[in-house]
């Protein structure tokens, strides 16, 4: 273990304060913390920000070569629009699963693409870029790319020798135990294992908030490269002084990565303890454990997940240790494991209770998934007992989405383009995400009329529930958004468009048949670099399908000025 060196800190907290306060010193005098109990503030120009647009394509296009706003060839050879930057940013951001390719970009080009745009915003306008990462990883709920995206934050500021916001950012994005490693991860592939002080806090914040003898259990596993052990080395931060049992679990933390034979828990962690006790149960004893009376509560007790009972039973899940185990499972642990329980037989009775507990309003608030989660299991798990229930819950789901007044034109795209899959580890494709969307919208609309659109186009008749209409949409090739609009605009109060925005045609303007004080939405689920709305008002580009981006309809129409989802 690094040993600690009071100096080298010191040096570098003062080093640290004179870059984020410069000019607070004692009237000339050299120390940097000299003040005299006097606190002047300075004018720190890069601190001074302009404020934030409102997220649509406004910007004039200028002649010759294009630039932000102006027309350009789109991937499809019709007219596309070039972006602002940070809308380009923004739209990529909450469409983009970092490492993972699309049907016009490969993995590597749309990674640059968004490295270079964080590490861009990130000197220029580094508190719209904070408030875009953490709203990216708290309300979008997308891991890798908000801590792949602070990681590069921090970097860029470094590198600029910017100071301020980089201990915020790395916070921000750090929702999970596993992510401080996560984070460590990424940093020490791109930049070594040297550590700038902003990272190091911001992660050191990061672990108070986060370990706890649970997320011990659950997170500190050898899967994951950078161990907590592994964080606390590298990081070295205090135990929070509100937490006083805290600094024994640091020190229980190194001892299972260095010297996991040797590793008691802390008597006063009562969960680490039944859980090291029951690590000590025999091999051949531990089945018993699980399927005799009080099993269920043996395996709670213990902080016991799904994922560690089959390797601590060195076998694999019948019904009975399902049975055990399901009570203390989460909501999405179970959406998760439907086929499994049915493979293993479990019980009417037990998967009635797992039924109910998929299906509660408040649980699926609670788990914060989107629609299309339950779309999967739905897809996933074929027996018919689970249908009902993740019906419903998928409706609860939904309950950010507005229920929009007056009558509503919604364009679902079924091009070819929408049908790869955003990620290998999910059966959907950005089509099925676009169909959920824009099926939910028309449902919860006044008047609505659905239309699946693609080389050709056609109204789909909604039936009373998402998953019933879904079965009615189909893959309609190319990307004819022009002809579909003429098709189908008839003076709605709105058109809402759920695409990835690489129209087919020559047409200069896909939405010239809309009036010009009519809105028209756009969500895009690709974030590719050209979009298909030409500049001018009331024309709207959203990404994201979560309530924050839904929530921005309604006050766009009470005429609100409205610029990021987090603001």
């Amino acid at each position: 273990m690094t040993r600690f060196n009071r100096q080298r800190t010191k040096a570098a907290t003062r080093a640290e304060i004179q870059r984020e306060l410069p000019g607070l010193t004692r009237r000339g005098v050299s120390s940097p913390l000299a003040t005299d109990g006097l606190w002047p503030v300075p004018e720190v120009a890069h601190l001074r920000l302009p404020p934030p647009p409102v997220l649509s394509l406004r910007a004039a296009a200028p002649g010759g070569r294009p630039g932000r706003g102006g027309a350009v060839t789109n991937h499809q050879g019709g007219t596309g629009y070039v972006r602002e930057p940070k809308s380009e940013l923004f739209l990529l951001a909450v469409s983009h699963l970092y490492g993972q390719g699309s049907f016009y970009e490969g993995a590597a080009e749309r990674d640059e693409r968004y490295l270079g745009l964080i590490r861009e915003h990130a000197v220029s306008d580094p508190q719209w870029t904070l408030g875009l990462l953490r709203w990216l990883r708290a309300e979008a709920r997308i891991r890798t790319a908000a801590v792949v995206g602070a990681v590069e934050f921090v970097h860029a500021r470094a590198a600029a020798g910017c100071a301020g916001f980089s201990r915020q950012a790395v916070d921000a994005v750090l929702q999970r135990p596993d992510e401080p490693g996560e984070l460590l991860e990424h940093w020490t592939a791109r930049y070594g294992r040297r550590l700038p002080q902003p990272l190091r806090r911001g992660i050191g914040d990061a672990v108070r908030r986060l370990y706890t003898g649970r997320a011990l259990l659950k997170y500190d596993t050898p899967s994951h490269r950078f161990r907590f052990g592994d964080v606390l080395e590298l990081t070295h931060p205090a135990p929070d002084p509100a937490k006083p049992w805290q600094g024994a679990l640091f020190r229980h933390a190194l001892d299972r990565r260095h010297r996991p034979g040797r590793a008691v828990p802390p008597a006063d962690e009562r969960l680490l303890s039944a859980h090291h006790a029951l690590l000590a149960v025999p091999a051949d004893d531990r089945r018993a454990l699980v399927t005799e009376p009080g099993g269920a509560d043996r395996l709670a007790e213990a902080g016991m997940t799904w994922e560690a009972l089959a390797g601590w039973l060195q076998g694999p899940l019948d019904a009975a240790a399902w049975e055990a185990v399901i009570p203390s499972m989460g909501p999405m642990a179970l959406v998760r494991n439907l086929r499994n329980f049915d493979e293993a037989g479990v019980s009417d009775e037990v998967a009635a209770e797992a039924a109910r507990r998929i299906a509660d309003p408040e649980e699926v608030r609670r788990s914060r998934q989107f629609p299309f989660r339950f779309l999967a299991a739905h897809r996933a798990a074929g027996a018919p007992r689970w249908a009902d229930a993740l019906e419903t819950a998928l409706g609860h789901s939904l309950a950010g989405v507005p229920a929009l007044p007056g009558r509503t034109l919604v364009l679902v795209d079924r091009s070819g383009s929408m049908f790869d899959q955003p990620s290998a580890r999910t059966k959907l494709n950005r089509a099925d995400t676009a169909a959920v969307f824009g099926t939910a919208l028309a449902l919860r609309a006044e008047r609505a009329d659905l239309v699946q659109f693609g080389s050709g186009s056609g109204v789909i008749t909604p039936e009373p529930s998402v998953l019933q209409t879904l079965r009615r949409f189909r893959n309609l090739g190319g990307t004819h958004t022009a002809a579909a609009v003429r098709a189908h605009y008839r003076d709605h109060d709105r058109v809402v468009v759920v695409t990835d925005e690489q129209a087919h045609g020559p047409s200069d303007d896909v939405f010239a048949p809309v009036p010009e004080e009519v809105p028209v939405y756009t969500w895009n689920l690709a974030g590719y670099v050209t979009g298909h709305n030409a500049p001018g008002p009331h024309r709207y580009t959203f990404g994201g399908l979560g309530d924050a981006s839904f929530a921005l309809v309604p006050l766009l129409e009470r005429g609100r000025t409205v610029a990021w989802p987090w603001e």
